[in-house]
């Protein structure tokens, strides 16, 4: 059963929810249906933090009201009241046009509730809602109802999760606007044409190259390749080559650098970021580099065919929300599925020295901020690939350590022969030595070889002051 949102107090707790809004997201991947996103962040926030019901309304593309497309809990219709809110309307609308998320914990006291007997009926109490915003766009509003008071930090679970619940959604429409264009105007076609020519009518003002043999790939992602050569477009792309590998499909394009004062990196990310982000949902990646001569950049995006989930489900707890998100998506992009909890079959990806106990298994993200704790069963270095977090995995669930290293045995020396040594220690001889504890000169010599081999001494003087090193033997007295 979801707990409620009310338990959002505390920065352990923000980070498990963070986790949990993370889960929602990475189901998003690869999905172009923008109603069937929504419903799946609905459906998720209900089941995840137990609220009451939730709901999104998309912009429509004319901007003057939203449109009700997924509605999970109390109310599952979308045809109702409030299935169309004009823009500025209601809270709903004034969100989307004031670009301003909203919590309250009094509903039915709030003035603009407009059945406040209802919201007392159904003893609802919390109200959050959060602009789905991209760049300088709404495209929607998400909305949530509780029986319970949400904390104020619960709206920084809801910005993690919008940030990547409005790039799917704006991908999605606009491969649903595209798609309905490209079908106004090619009515007689019955399939799409090939990527290749697609990108080139896309690039029309570039020379294309196609390099292997052309393949059907997934709609998901002929489209980022689509957008991606959208985007290439707008930035005078001079060059583009599209190769089909073995296991992936790539585009490597070169674009005029800016003749601006804006910083590179924020010129570069203003134009891809969406875009990384996509990639790495499917598994490949979006590079960028200056050229040797300064002005030109080079493009790289690789995408695999097909991704191959596993079954395999890995827990991720980490202190800060940048390492959760990075190990979420390496998570992602190494086949796992999330989970909210660890058990005997789920290990614990964390940095938090406190959540040992609370798992069986423990991958420790080791970060320069705290020492390498004791009880771990694998060691993570931030710039771990997704090929070695499967090796971890693989080689934790079978009892086994990762890139630790195990402590050499400390040396057990017996009874009988620490009695040698400190006897040998007194200055004793082997026949002395035998004499006193009563066994033959070669039982002492025998016992004297095994120290040597134990404590890898080639010497007894060696060794002797081996054992008084380690406290096995008390320092002999001085000679006066």
């Amino acid at each position: 059963m979801a707990e409620p949102i009310l338990e959002l107090l505390d920065s352990t707790r923000l980070l498990f929810d963070l986790q949990r809004g993370n889960e929602i997201a990475q189901r998003l991947g690869g999905c172009l249906d923008p109603e069937a996103i929504a419903r799946q962040v609905t459906q998720g926030l209900v089941a995840q933090f137990g609220c009451a019901f939730a709901r999104i309304w998309l912009v429509e593309p004319d901007r003057t009201a939203l449109r009700l497309v997924a509605s999970s809990g109390m109310y599952t219709r979308t045809d109702g009241f409030f299935s169309r809110v004009p823009m500025g309307a209601f809270k709903v609308g004034k969100i989307a046009q004031n670009r301003v998320s909203f919590l309250s914990n009094n509903l039915p006291e709030e003035p603009w509730v407009k059945d406040r007997e209802w919201a007392i009926a159904n003893h609802i109490r919390g109200f959050a809602g959060y602009p789905l915003e991209v760049s300088d766009r709404v495209v929607g509003v998400l909305a949530l109802f509780s029986q319970n008071p949400m904390a104020p930090e619960f709206l920084e679970v809801l910005r993690n999760l919008c940030t990547t619940v409005t790039v799917a959604l704006d991908i999605a429409l606009r491969y649903q606007q595209e798609q309905q264009s490209w079908r106004s105007t090619q009515p007689t076609l019955t399939a799409n044409p090939p990527l290749s020519d697609q990108i080139a009518t896309v690039l029309s003002a570039a020379r294309l190259t196609l390099v292997g043999t052309e393949q059907t790939l997934p709609i998901s992602i002929s489209h980022v390749f689509l957008r991606t050569a959208e985007v290439l477009h707008r930035l005078n792309c001079i060059y583009c080559r599209l190769t089909y590998g073995t296991d992936a499909v790539t585009m490597e394009a070169i674009i005029p650098a800016p003749e601006t004062s804006i910083q590179l990196d924020d010129w570069i990310h203003s134009a891809f970021g969406e875009l990384v982000f996509t990639a790495s949902c499917l598994g490949g990646v979006l590079q960028t580099q200056l050229g040797t001569n300064q002005k030109v950049i080079q493009i790289l995006l690789k995408l695999p065919y097909s991704r191959h989930p596993t079954t395999t489900g890995i827990c991720i707890q980490c202190r800060s929300p940048v390492l959760q998100l990075a190990f979420t998506q390496l998570a992602y992009k190494a086949g796992f599925t999330l989970c909210s909890l660890p058990s005997a079959t789920v290990p614990l990806l964390t940095d938090d020295a406190e959540l040992l106990s609370t798992a069986q298994y423990v991958l420790w993200v080791n970060t320069t901020q705290q020492p390498v704790p004791d009880g771990i069963h694998a060691r993570l270095d931030l710039d771990i690939s997704p090929d070695q977090l499967r090796e971890a995995m693989a080689t934790v669930l079978k009892g086994q350590r990762w890139n630790i290293e195990v402590p050499p045995k400390a040396v057990m020396l017996s009874e009988r022969e620490q009695e040698i040594l400190s006897l040998l220690a007194q200055g004793l001889r082997d026949r002395d030595i035998a004499n006193t504890i009563l066994i033959s000169e070669s039982t002492v010599k025998f016992h004297m070889n095994n120290v040597l081999t134990k404590l890898k001494a080639r010497t007894r003087y060696q060794a002797l002051a081996l054992a008084i090193a380690q406290g096995w033997l008390p320092n002999p007295p001085l000679q006066k």
